[in-house]
């Protein structure tokens, strides 16, 4: 089952629709503007595919709000965080479209935390994630700009004493031709605030859209963060504020058995020594005074139940598990019988790497306790559904009681998302601490970049073992695949959902629901436990099973001495999104034309991948050189992506080519590891993020398209990295089995 959907189910119980009486109080302190919640039925669309699978089932609560201000501007209260994806142009884009408004007098401002007005439908909680934001809020959103539209031609009409059907709306402006009269929004905006909610809409058709789909949208927030205006969570500065780093265990599974202090309370700045769950923390004036203050500390460990094995040991104790039946994760037909009967048998084994998020912008949050025993927070917060009520539970106050003012996020990749509010928690905890000591104070916790980087919630380690068969004709007819790794849900409040007979759904997604027509097929899964903390992280399951399953196809065609493209396409059949992609990338890249030859020792070559996440459906076509040294260089990628309508054309091409330089910049060189259970590296010096000299020119090209639109933001991801394994292999003849490719000495 998919992700969003099982988190949905998990939190589900946990939801209660809001009353009247709390939607009349939202708006009663609109001053004069339209406030409108979009309290029209979203329409049921069962068993729409991967789209429905995201969805879920038809939800009628007034989640999304618009504010039309008498200044004429119209405000998209956006309830889920943008961290650089474009969540905030796209959804407000939406509302325009139906509004007939005029993209000059749009704005976005990120929603009060508050599942019950603002739950993600794929979750049933307030929270952002799993390429969600715009194809939960489609309906939703359309619904109310066309609802606001209609409030609008309603008050003119009232006002002009003419037909409503008579009435026009473009670019924000209300005119009756056969009068003269026209209007903007905000004079109306009072006036249509009176008129009440129609009961049903007409939305508009998609060939009249002038703002979705447009490719020269401007996005809303590129002024701001180009001029340095927009506020990030470490901007945040509270009076009398407070900065505070906390002291963790060095090996994962440790604990504080003593500390001495003395030291780091004599670095001049530093105001007070806390233990808390997760260590121990440093209040200071500024950042400066508290690490330093950090530094002089004397902890005492205790490393009893902490992970103490290096890297290779976990990887040779993963490979062991790899030759054993695990869990089963899916099953089609008969393996066992079909490999009897097979011409040629394949076999092979892959590897990936712990990986870190290491956004931009580290975690950290400001936290003020309030007067009625709650608390007010500043963060990129993606995750308010669950931040809530765990804060609320650590301060003994209710969820409603603790407000989270969501800012922007300098990046995520999954990291702010976390079952267990981590660092919000751990904001909450100091908090309390300090007040319950000294009395209360704003408190900024900073994370960082060690800190991050050593600190864990990682994309899991895991270990793929293959065995395929081929019949005489050299078409698939067998395939067995043991998945070895972690589940970052178990221990969890989501494991009861997440983990089914032993099986994680988000570490075989990609592989359990395989789209390739293999008639005989057997994925197993060993869930291994270990105290190394791990998390989704940009694609989640897609990650590693993307690669492994592409990179082990191209092994297979060139056993079968058959075209790459020609067998994906052959094993499609059934899946015509996904040969749409796959053939429309390589159309672009030229695929049956041969490459210009390299200077003299080089090889040049071009390889394919194509899979579909998060209803998403992607191929990228990867041209590498392979110089006279061994080294590779990743020269042009192309890549075909259909995610339905195409809201903000320009936002999705971002998204595809950040995706695209994710994906491969992690591959080349970047894993964490580990020597006797400690982290070897710390920031971007043993870390390495991708660099411009690595960065391949990109083309995208979004496959025209009238389903509803599905996410971007991570399938950009899974399919890059083993476009350019498969290229190295056509190259090369040496297939890329153990990330990342630092590890074969071609980068």
């Amino acid at each position: 089952m998919h992700l969003p959907m099982l988190l949905r189910q998990a939190a589900a119980t946990t939801v209660e629709p809001p009353s009247r009486r709390q939607f009349l109080k939202g708006a009663a302190g609109a001053g004069g503007a339209l406030v409108l919640a979009a309290a029209l039925p979203v329409p049921a669309r069962a068993a729409e595919g991967a789209a429905a699978r995201i969805m879920g089932p038809a939800d009628p609560r007034p989640l999304a709000f618009v504010r039309i201000a008498p200044d004429n501007t119209v405000t998209v209260l956006v309830k889920h965080l943008d961290k650089g994806q474009g969540i905030m142009t796209g959804l407000t884009t939406i509302v325009a479209e139906e509004l007939d408004a005029d993209w000059g007098q749009m704005r976005g401002e990120f929603a009060p935390a508050d599942s019950a007005l603002y739950a993600n439908h794929a979750f049933g909680i307030q929270g952002t994630g799993g390429s969600t934001a715009v194809t939960n809020s489609w309906d939703e959103l359309r619904m109310a700009g066309a609802a606001a539209r209609a409030m609008l031609v309603a008050a003119a009409a009232a006002q002009w004493g003419v037909p409503a059907a008579e009435i026009t709306v473009a670019k924000g402006v209300v005119s009756h031709a056969r009068s003269g009269k026209s209007a903007p929004f905000g004079a109306l905006a009072e006036a249509a605030s009176r008129q009440p909610v129609p009961a049903k809409v007409t939305l508009k058709d998609p060939a009249t859209f002038t703002l979705i789909g447009n490719p020269s949208l401007h996005r809303l927030d590129h002024v701001s963060k180009t001029n340095g205006t927009a506020i990030f969570a470490l901007d945040i500065r509270r009076p009398g504020q407070l900065t505070a780093v906390v002291a963790r265990p060095p090996r994962f599974g440790g604990t504080v058995a003593g500390v001495d202090d003395k030291a780091a309370r004599a670095v001049p700045g530093v105001v007070d020594i806390l233990q808390i769950p997760t260590g121990v923390a440093v209040l200071a004036r500024n950042s400066w005074a508290a690490m330093k203050g950090r530094e002089a500390l004397a902890v005492t460990w205790d490393e009893s139940k902490a992970e103490k094995r290096g890297t290779e040991q976990m990887l040779a104790d993963y490979r062991a598990l790899a030759r054993k039946p695990g869990a089963k994760a899916a099953r089609k037909g008969d393996t066992a019988k079909a490999f009897a009967g097979v011409a040629k048998v394949l076999e092979a084994e892959y590897s990936f790497p712990f990986l870190a998020h290491a956004p931009m912008e580290p975690l950290n949050a400001t936290v003020e306790l309030t007067a009625d025993g709650g608390a007010e927070f500043w963060a990129g917060s993606q995750f308010q559904g669950i931040e809530q009520p765990t804060v609320a539970a650590i301060l003994g106050c209710k969820p409603e009681q603790v407000r989270i003012n969501t800012v922007w996020a300098g990046g995520s990749f999954g990291r702010r998302a976390t079952p267990t509010a981590d660092y919000m928690a751990e904001a909450a905890h100091i908090a309390k601490a300090y007040a319950a000591k000294s009395g209360k104070a704003p408190i900024h916790v900073v994370w960082t970049r060690e800190d991050d980087i050593k600190g864990g919630m990682y994309r899991p380690l895991f270990v793929h073992r293959f065995k395929a068969g081929l019949d005489k004709g050299g078409n698939l007819v067998a395939w067995e695949q043991t998945i070895v790794g972690q589940s970052f849900m178990a221990g969890t409040p989501f494991e009861a959902v997440m983990v089914k007979d032993g099986v994680d759904a988000t570490a075989v997604e990609g592989a359990s629901d395989m789209a390739y027509a293999v008639p005989n097929l057997a994925v197993d899964l060993h869930v291994v436990k270990s105290p190394v903390t791990t998390l989704w992280w940009r694609s989640v399951g897609h990650t590693h099973t993307a690669y492994a399953k592409e990179a082990f196809l191209d092994e297979l065609a060139a056993a079968a001495g058959k075209d790459p493209v020609q067998f994906r396409l052959a094993l499609l059949t059934g899946h015509p999104r996904l040969q749409g992609a796959l053939r429309l990338a390589a159309d672009k890249a030229g695929w049956d034309k041969p490459l210009p030859p390299g200077a003299k020792g080089e090889t040049r070559a071009r390889g394919v991948a194509v899979h579909e996440s998060f209803g998403s459906f992607v191929a990228h076509v990867a041209e590498v050189t392979v110089r006279a040294d061994g080294r590779i260089k990743v020269d042009r990628v192309v890549c075909a992506v259909d995610c339905g309508v195409a809201v903000n054309p320009d936002v999705i091409k971002a998204q595809i080519e950040g995706g695209t330089g994710w994906g491969i910049g992690h591959a080349l060189r970047n894993a964490i590891t580990l020597t006797d259970g400690l982290v070897d590296q710390a920031n971007f010096d043993g870390y390495e993020p991708m660099r411009m000299s690595d960065m391949p020119a990109v083309e995208v090209h979004i496959v025209p398209s009238s389903e509803r639109p599905t996410g971007v933001g991570e399938p950009g991801v899974p399919t890059a990295a083993p476009a350019v394994a498969n290229a190295v292999l056509k190259a090369t003849g040496k297939p890329l089995r153990d990330l990342p490719f630092s590890k074969a000495g071609i980068v």
